[in-house]
């Protein structure tokens, strides 16, 4: 299929005295597209989630990128150096999961009063700590597709404290995909098993997809543990995930 002309823009999302940025993508042929929630890594809104959302939007759907680190540094955006990740994982350190899920229902909200989007199921994505954010909006009720990438700590912890993300996996209404590499470090093989248990366990509709020699942040191009062969495979599959919505 041919990729559609798009539409790319920054607009706020507005919560009493909290201004969300996000950035929004969105095909220029008039029509009716489902909306998408793009959820970035620890390095803010950067021209890799940008080009993700704009990537969706060609594929025929609403694309919006949060700014989840909003509350703790307003317009936050950065590379992959290693003080670039130690100044990212700072900010994610300070989250709360009762405001991320509050921000993410916000950005769901905005795409809702949009005429050209549908209204009846939304899909999220998220790589990094935007892949354990992801699966944490699973369980909101609006969504209904999950591609979560290389999320670490689901199994461990969750933003802010309490109980690990993957208990609330019963709360789950939709389907969930989740891509990992054997080589990550940080998610260790045992960890995508007891997530996978989980799903299994509440009959949660899911695939689990293992990339044999592909590390942490392989789906991402501007870093270098990119891995071409996996990273085609998972937009593949997140395409079809996606396609439930249509």
């Amino acid at each position: 299929m041919t990729e559609r002309a798009i539409d790319t823009t920054t607009v706020k999302l507005l919560q009493d005295d909290l201004q969300i940025a996000a950035y929004l993508a969105q095909p220029k042929e008039p029509g009716s597209y489902p909306g998408v929630v793009v959820l970035q890594e620890i390095f803010g809104v950067n021209i890799h989630i940008r080009e993700v959302t704009e990537r969706i939007a060609k594929e025929g759907y609403v694309a919006i990128a949060p700014a989840i680190f909003q509350r703790q540094a307003p317009g936050f955006e950065t590379g992959y150096t290693p003080e670039d990740i130690e100044t990212g994982r700072n900010y994610a350190s300070q989250t709360q999961a009762s405001e991320l899920l509050s921000d993410i229902q916000l950005a769901i909200d905005y795409l809702k009063s949009l005429p050209q989007v549908k209204k009846d199921g939304f899909g999220v994505i998220g790589f990094c700590f935007g892949g354990h954010v992801a699966y944490l909006a699973a369980t909101l009720p609006d969504v209904k597709a999950t591609a979560s990438f290389y999320g670490a700590g689901i199994t461990s912890r969750t933003p802010g404290g309490g109980a690990p993300t993957v208990t609330r996996t019963n709360e789950i209404t939709g389907t969930v995909y989740a891509f990992f590499g054997t080589k990550d470090a940080s998610i260790p093989q045992e960890q995508v098993d007891e997530i996978a248990a989980e799903l299994e366990k509440y009959k949660i509709p899911h695939r689990v997809f293992r990339y044999d020699g592909a590390d942490h942040g392989f789906f991402c191009d501007h870093r270098g543990s990119y891995n071409p062969k996996a990273a085609a495979d998972a937009w593949e599959q997140v395409k079809q995930l996606f396609g439930q919505l249509v």
